[in-house]
């Protein structure tokens, strides 16, 4: 399908709610959008090096377009050169400047945690704000240790909106996180790159290191340590000028698990995602669904930008219910609800634990997962940090509207179910899909699933 067919089936079909039915076997090849942490990452980075950075692949979604225009509120300069599938990025950075107006981050957690470090990093006092959605989600665990080096932040009882700026010079600090958490380590990190003297984080368990693999990228000298049991300490001394570099930002495999859930649960379907990031800290997913038996493979592994690479390739298959370890939830916390999808297809119990990041994520993700399950008809129980789905290895009754709770994950996963069940399973709205896989729509309808839009 070409680019611009996609995306007016893409707009047309997010317009309002949307409707998945059972489909004839999903086949082909896809590519997936651009990862949308590096694409954060990328951009941020890119504006505090002094110079000039071209990113490809860039996920042109609305939270990441969103942090693109933060940048340019700090005086980065953030265009768009080139258009089309080799679409390019221009991004000239530097010195941060106090931006005229107050950040508006959308629905993206992400965006405002990360720029948020960055922006104390800098030096620059900025006000941060959000959709009700993000106003709605924590924030005082990054503006704790923030607080600590050195930041004065205003916030309504540690929300947004939020607003930052220096008393005196920051302090490096010695930080042990209470979970493992990727958006509050990396806002530790960028905040670090402005600091007095070395900053230490000690991670109790390995989450994402994007931020650490990009800041090696752009030049920063930082160090990794493993600690006695399965975390580890990463120094970062403060003071360090970044360089521009050239970023290439692969397929992000939260988004590739949707249409490679579609595949395991459709009778006779062969599905490939191509150019999709392998990093271990984020398959989680597809090493859990390997242990239900799935029929999923990596194939043509490459390194891209220092980050592990490949096509993932998945096969309808029979699945087996399994327990997850709460040590795993690190690797796959987005890939929750698609999962639990997943699990209403397979044999007996999967129980899931270590939950508790599910609860304040765009939704109470465990109570939206669970409420839609049962409306389709399927065996579900959940406790403050843990999931049980019982299945039957049979299509799923469906039949459904699901309250998305204007969360894009809980949107994707039911729609996914839907083509395979016995009747529709219908969505209220499917407009902040776009918040992370903008072209969700046309991309299914590539491999032949059953979606109708205009609800």
């Amino acid at each position: 399908m070409a680019q611009s067919a996609a995306k007016d089936v893409n707009d047309r079909m997010a317009a309002s709610g949307a409707r998945s039915s059972a489909t004839g076997p999903l086949s082909g090849a896809i590519i997936a959008p651009g990862d949308k942490s590096i694409s954060h990452r990328a951009l941020i980075l890119s504006a505090l090096a002094h110079g000039e950075s071209r990113i490809t692949g860039l996920l042109e979604a609305d939270d990441v377009l969103r942090t693109a225009e933060a940048m340019r509120s700090f005086g980065a300069q953030v265009e768009k050169v080139r258009s089309g599938d080799g679409a390019v990025w221009r991004v000239t950075g530097g010195a941060w400047r106090a931006p005229l107006r107050p950040l508006y981050l959308g629905n993206s957690g992400t965006g405002a945690r990360l720029v948020m470090g960055a922006a104390a990093g800098a030096g620059v006092k900025a006000t941060f704000d959000g959709d009700v959605s993000l106003r709605g989600r924590p924030m005082g665990r990054v503006l704790e240790p923030l607080r600590m080096m050195g930041v004065l932040a205003e916030s309504r009882d540690g929300r947004l909106p939020v607003t930052l700026s220096h008393a005196d010079e920051l302090s490096a600090v010695n930080v042990k996180l209470a979970t493992a958490s990727a958006q509050v380590k990396s806002a530790i990190l960028l905040a670090a790159l402005g600091a007095n003297g070395k900053t230490r984080v000690h991670e109790p368990a390995l989450c994402r290191d994007h931020t650490e693999r990009m800041l090696v990228a752009f030049g920063a000298k930082l160090s990794m340590t493993p600690d006695d049991d399965e975390g580890r300490f990463i120094e970062l001394e403060g003071g360090q000028r970044l360089r521009p570099v050239n970023v290439d930002v692969p397929g992000d495999p939260s988004s590739a698990a949707f249409p490679v859930a579609a595949a395991l649960i459709v009778p006779n379907s062969d599905v490939t995602v191509k150019g999709v990031l392998i990093n271990p800290l984020r398959t989680g997913f597809y090493e859990t669904l390997r242990d239900m038996g799935a029929d999923i493979s990596f194939e043509n592994e490459r390194e891209v930008n220092g980050e592990p690479v490949g096509d993932i390739r998945a096969r309808h298959s029979v699945l087996n219910g399994v327990e997850v370890p709460a040590e795993r939830a690190p690797s796959m916390i987005d890939e929750y609800p698609i999962l639990a999808v997943i699990s209403a297809f397979a044999h007996g119990e999967t129980k899931m634990n270590g939950l508790e990041e599910l609860r304040v994520k765009e939704s109470d993700r465990i109570a939206a997962v669970e409420a839609g399950l049962v409306a389709c008809g399927v065996d579900v129980a959940s406790g403050p940090d843990w999931l049980r789905v019982r299945g039957k290895g049979t299509p799923i009754a469906g039949g459904a509207k699901i309250r998305t709770h204007h969360d894009h994950r809980i949107a994707m996963s039911f729609l996914i179910g839907g083509l395979s069940s016995e009747d529709p399973v219908e969505i209220d709205d499917a407009s902040m899909i776009a918040t992370s896989f903008p072209e969700f729509f046309g991309a299914m309808g590539e491999l032949g699933a059953s979606i109708e839009s205009g609800l």
